[in-house]
C-alpha cells in the first residue's frame, strides 16, 4: 500500500495551516482600537503610494 499515510500527511499540513492563520490574527497582542488605528494608517500609506504619479521609464525603452 504505497501512499497509505497520505491522509495523515494531509491532516498535519492542514493543522499547520490552521495554526498559522490563528496565530496571525489572535497573537498580535493589540486591542481592537489599536489594531484599527494601525490598519487605517497602513491603508492611508498604500492609497498615497498608489495615487503618486510614477515616472514612466517604460516609454523611454
Amino acid at each position: 500500500f504505497s501512499g497509505g499515510n497520505q491522509r495523515d500527511l494531509a491532516r498535519a499540513k492542514n493543522a499547520k495551516k490552521q495554526g498559522n492563520d490563528k496565530g496571525k490574527k489572535a497573537d498580535d497582542g493589540m486591542s481592537a482600537a489599536a489594531r484599527k488605528l494601525r490598519d487605517a494608517e497602513i491603508m492611508q500609506q498604500k492609497q498615497k503610494k498608489a495615487s503618486d504619479p510614477k515616472p514612466s521609464d517604460e516609454k523611454a525603452k
